[in-house]
């Protein structure tokens, strides 16, 4: 009998310490939120060498949480630098859309930009843009955004246009650059970054040419730092045997370019898709951020990482074409593949979903002595129906080990492919 009652008194007291710790964090959460659509929306924090910004894709709020947050950013002249999940040279044609306003280039550019994640391919992203531009244009010089690509490069055409642009080589005095205007002139090349394709061909032929001729070639370039960059970039796309890692290239590019354009004094926005942005392992793989704080580029308190979570969402799947590849249909997805699902949820996230004031509700996780500074794996651990978690993997970690806030996104509709754009 007393045995029995031992039992019971163990579970009942395991069962009140688990509600008040629940109490707790759903008292910490009501204390710490902050409604994304209320006029003049401030972010609580400034004090940041990077700032990052990702959910999953293919959803439409997700856009709108990002230009609310670059808005206060940029006025309280936070950020100096727009790193989006791109490349090199399809960012400095960001910065051309952004100067011009010429939107048949920025229809390009999201097809481009669309094929690392075709989700994000969408009349959203170009609208997004849209907004940045209409954004930036309001404000004075010297805070106006510079858009930076550190990402491995998605695919040839920017990078030839650009290699282009800097060579003042005339023409017929090396062949493989003759052949490289050409194609881009022509413009019928697909531009692909498979091994059997014509661009890298020609663009191996270039880099070739350029490392045994450079005495030849150095004189001729515009941008001698911008040039190698780009030829560095280029030589990692030929490596198909040993291919390097994406958050790799993008640790070895920011480097590269920190000096260039001073990241460490000049705060930087990065908008990723959600693991490049945490700061902690999950995987055996680092994403961008721990790398960047692994390396001792920066301490992890300088680095602010702001995800998103969807709730009641829904996000485009799949875009269809036919067999001649001609546009047809696109479907979208509201259960699997948003992270909030029954059988696919991240943990604790219903607590969150009970705590929201509005569609678009922000949640600061990293005061100090906060409860999610505490180990757990709220919002990192992954729960699967019939199906191991990530747990065993994170559970000696916080939730702030991994992001600073927590961003609820609600009700949201699935973007829309720009093959819709009329």
């Amino acid at each position: 009998m007393q045995k029995r009652l031992r039992v019971i008194l163990i579970v009942y007291l395991s069962l009140i310490n688990t509600i008040a710790y629940s109490q707790s964090k759903s008292q910490y959460l009501k204390n710490n939120r902050f409604d994304f659509n209320l006029p003049g929306f401030e972010f609580p924090q400034n004090d940041f060498k990077l700032i990052g910004y990702g959910a999953f894709h293919g959803s439409q709020a997700t856009e709108k949480g990002e230009l609310i947050l670059l808005e206060s950013l940029l006025k309280n002249r936070a950020i100096h630098y727009y790193l989006p999940e791109t490349d090199f040279s399809i960012a400095h044609y960001f910065n051309e859309y952004l100067k011009s306003g010429d939107t048949v280039l920025l229809k390009k550019l999201v097809v481009e930009y669309g094929k690392r994640s075709p989700q994000e391919k969408t009349i959203e992203t170009y609208n997004k843009w849209k907004s940045i531009k209409r954004l930036n244009d309001s404000q004075p010089d010297n805070n106006k955004l510079e858009v930076i690509g550190v990402d491995l490069l998605v695919s040839y055409r920017y990078a030839s246009k650009q290699l282009v642009t800097l060579l003042t080589l005339k023409n017929g005095a090396v062949n493989s650059v003759d052949q490289l205007r050409e194609m881009v002139q022509i413009d019928t090349t697909s531009y692909s970054m498979d091994s059997s394709s014509y661009a890298m061909k020609v663009l191996k032929a270039v880099v070739d040419d350029y490392e045994q001729h450079k005495s030849s070639f150095r004189e001729n370039i515009k941008s001698k730092v911008v040039f190698d960059h780009i030829i560095n970039n280029l030589k990692w796309t030929f490596d198909t045997v040993n291919p390097i890692t994406r958050d790799l290239v993008m640790f070895n590019n920011y480097t590269a370019l920190s000096e260039i354009y001073s990241f460490k004094t000049k705060p930087q926005f990065v908008r990723m898709g959600f693991f490049h942005l945490e700061k902690a392992r999950d995987e055996n793989i680092p994403s961008f951020f721990t790398t960047l704080i692994e390396k001792g580029i920066y301490k992890k308190e300088e680095i602010i990482s702001v995800l998103g979570y969807l709730s009641e969402s829904r996000v485009l799947w799949d875009v269809i074409y036919d067999k001649n590849g001609h546009y047809s249909k696109y479907t979208t997805e509201g259960g699997m593949g948003i992270g909030n699902y029954w059988k696919e949820y991240f943990k604790g996230i219903s607590r969150f979903e009970r705590n929201k004031v509005s569609d678009l509700t922000l949640f600061r996780l990293n005061r100090k002595n906060s409860i999610y500074s505490k180990p757990g794996t709220d919002l990192i651990e992954v729960k699967l129906f019939l199906k191991k978690s990530n747990q065993a993997k994170i559970k000696s970690n916080s939730t702030t080990d991994y992001l600073d806030y927590a961003l609820l996104i609600s009700n949201s509709n699935a973007s829309i492919p720009i093959e819709e754009l009329k």
